[in-house]
């Protein structure tokens, strides 16, 4: 005799906990937006510890599917993050970030700074590792292309707060490129302004051509204030 198949069930909601709650910028149907923290990273590494693997199950929230993230954000750099919600979202913000058709935005308070207002930063970059001191990113002619622009949104003693525009998305770009540039971000252990308290960025906005389009920002988190108010930022 022929067995009915019985319809698979959800698993049970979980609640959202306020911590997570409190940083969900935007929610639609078949996107959410993020305010990443820093020093969490998007997936979880071979030794273990906490990420965002471990938000996925309360932010279903009543979807079939658990969100994804639909583009890297560094773990230490804190803000806009898009999960896609649905298969079909997942695969037309893949599309959207793949084809360089994101808008993405980002602050970071950086030591010294350009003498000039505005201005774009193209240099390839490659990966490289040793066994001194590991893998990370590097200028190099035979890269991949990596195009960057900027404009100073204030500066103050010995540092400038930054807007970036990136026009490529290659691994640690902004990093590098600031580094390479002569003004490091703040709090960057890898390419040369270690100051304790954070890395200074921000992935302040981000604006998606979707249906209807998609923009949201993310607050500055408390490790910035100091230096971007010294700059000039209000409130």
């Amino acid at each position: 005799m022929m067995q009915r198949s019985v319809p698979r069930r959800p698993p049970p909601r979980q609640a959202l906990p306020a911590s997570i709650a409190d940083r969900i910028l935007l929610l639609r149907d078949d996107v959410l937006v993020l305010d990443k923290p820093a020093g969490l990273p998007v997936h979880r590494g071979p030794r273990g510890g906490a990420s965002l693997d471990d938000w996925l199950e309360p932010l279903r929230m009543g979807k079939r599917h658990l969100p994804q993230p639909a583009h890297r954000l560094d773990t230490d750099t804190a803000g806009c993050l898009v999960l896609g919600r649905t298969k079909p979202a997942l695969g037309a913000l893949g599309r959207i970030f793949a084809e360089g058709r994101a808008e993405k935005t980002y602050w970071a308070g950086v030591r010294g700074g350009p003498a000039a207002d505005s201005g774009t930063i193209d240099l390839a970059l490659r990966k490289t590792s040793s066994a001194a001191r590991g893998w990370r990113m590097e200028v190099a002619p035979d890269g991949q292309p990596a195009l960057t622009r900027w404009r100073v949104l204030g500066r103050g003693a010995g540092i400038t707060w930054l807007e970036l525009a990136p026009r490529t998305g290659r691994t640690h770009q902004l990093r590098v490129h600031c580094a390479a540039a002569g003004f490091p971000i703040l709090g960057d252990p890898f390419y040369g302004a270690d100051e304790p308290g954070g890395l200074h960025l921000l992935a302040r906005a981000i604006g998606l051509p979707l249906d209807p389009p998609l923009a949201t920002t993310a607050p500055v988190p408390p490790h910035m204030r100091a230096a971007l108010s010294a700059c000039g930022l209000g409130g």
